[in-house]
């Protein structure tokens, strides 16, 4: 008997401790606002996002660990993985959800149809046609718990960069995503584009990274004078297939989302996302200190990027050429002296 009861105290001594322990840590953590940070992949623009979203909340006063408690998740560029994640924190009681990317956007608003958390999200191309109930006639006609701002860059712009470095240029290829409605706005605007300017559109379809090289190499074949990325995820993914799909044609790829000209594109003309994200962070904290989403128009901003890898250039079966005007607008270039800035960045927005 007097062992049971020694035992007995040691177990309700071991419970008291651990719930002490316990107290003390919700407490240290309780203080704190929570905010949920979610991307839909591992891919530069997004990861450039972020780092811009954290930089954004600090520079308001919110850093991780200090004064504001972040937890941050990554789908992988897996649906059924993203939407698991959006239920979860949609029920985790969190003060706020950071989104970055569309798919990132429509999961957790699926999940959060009710309003249980409020949501800002960035790095989102299209956001009114997203279906998440956000009215591209009048911006502040959303969701009364839901903000954040779009990033829809202006195709036409690089695909007259295009033509320009190559006068000669008659076909565009274009692999993307039907099912991803930032893809499509892409795609539509693309179609457009191309009629103005007079170029082909050669389109394939890719339903994942894995079926990403099958499309671009499709395009290459079928008499694509060059690659063109937009801001369709599952192709920026597998951005190095369409590299290598390109190459074994001698054709260029270009793109509409830096940084890929590391990957071996010889141009992107669009977002800085980091910038962008770094607006996105403060539109964050303006939430966290009391700003109501409601009162937030959803406004398109693009913080303009130009970068150049000279070396893409080497092999190439036509005249591409970079005009050193070009040039000076860029605001980094790879050549054989590595990697470099040339200019400031130029931004705009609307």
């Amino acid at each position: 008997m007097k062992n049971l009861w020694l035992g007995l105290t040691l177990i309700v001594a071991a419970s008291a401790v651990l719930l002490i322990s316990d107290w003390s840590q919700r407490s240290s953590v309780g203080s704190l606002k929570r905010v949920a940070i979610v991307q839909h992949a591992s891919q530069a623009a997004l990861d450039e996002g972020v780092a811009g979203i954290l930089d954004g909340l600090a520079a308001h006063g919110f850093v991780d660990g200090k004064t504001v408690s972040i937890q941050r998740f990554n789908a992988e560029n897996d649906l059924v993985t993203a939407n698991a994640i959006a239920r979860q924190v949609v029920s985790s009681n969190f003060d706020l959800v950071v989104t970055s990317s569309t798919l990132s956007l429509q999961t957790i608003a699926t999940a959060n149809k009710d309003g249980k958390v409020k949501h800002v999200f960035g790095i989102v191309a299209d956001p009114f046609s997203a279906g998440v109930g956000i009215s591209r006639e009048n911006p502040l006609n959303h969701p009364k718990y839901l903000t954040g701002i779009g990033s829809f860059v202006p195709v036409d712009r690089a695909l007259k960069m295009a033509k320009d470095l190559y006068p000669g240029l008659k076909t565009v290829g274009l692999a993307w995503n039907a099912g991803e409605s930032n893809s499509a706005a892409f795609t539509m605007a693309t179609r457009a584009a191309c009629k103005d300017l007079g170029l082909r559109l050669l389109e394939a379809n890719a339903e994942n990274t894995s079926g990403v090289l099958e499309a671009a190499s499709s395009l290459v074949s079928r008499g694509a004078d060059a690659l063109f990325i937009t801001g369709d995820v599952t192709v920026m993914v597998a951005a190095d297939s369409v590299v290598s799909a390109a190459k074994r044609g001698r054709i260029p790829v270009f793109t509409i989302m830096p940084p890929n000209v590391k990957k071996g594109a010889i141009f992107d003309l669009g977002a800085n996302f980091h910038d962008v994200g770094v607006q996105v962070g403060e539109l964050a904290a303006k939430v966290l200190n009391g700003t109501d989403p409601a009162t937030v128009p959803v406004l398109n901003v693009v913080p303009e990027r130009l970068t150049v890898n000279k070396l893409a250039f080497a092999g190439l079966r036509d005249s591409w050429s970079m005009p050193q005007a070009t040039l000076d607008r860029a605001e980094m270039i790879i050549d054989e002296q590595g990697e470099h800035k040339s200019a400031p960045a130029r931004g705009q927005s609307k």
